[in-house]
């Protein structure tokens, strides 16, 4: 194996520097990238980020999305939306999603 490989790269290591726990499951934005907490990380605490792969996420309420869209992460309220201005740019819908649903499966961009 080539000497500078590093790893594989599916996860990546974080130190939460926010005020507040991130629980299992929940997206972290670092940079202009969207990753998913693998457990539980305490304020000060290192732990994993996914940075690829397919994660459920919440969505925009009332907006349907089609397999392939391009979705992007809106912090303020926590959820997936289809409009580039207001987030960071996630990765794209992996199926579609329902305007009623209130879930949407997200292949990260990675």
């Amino acid at each position: 194996m080539a000497q500078n490989h590093i790893e594989e790269g599916e996860a990546m290591p974080y130190t939460n520097a926010t005020a507040a726990d991130i629980a299992s499951g929940e997206v972290v934005v670092v940079g202009d990238r969207v990753f998913v907490a693998l457990g539980d990380i305490a304020v000060g605490a290192s732990g994993s980020l996914a940075t690829c792969e397919v994660w459920e996420l919440p969505k925009k309420a009332a907006t349907a999305f089609g397999q392939g869209d391009v979705v992007y992460w809106d912090a303020t309220p926590g959820e997936i939306t289809d409009v580039a201005l207001d987030g960071v740019p996630a990765g794209y819908a992996f199926a579609d999603a329902a305007a009623g649903d209130a879930t949407i499966q997200v292949k990260l961009n990675g």
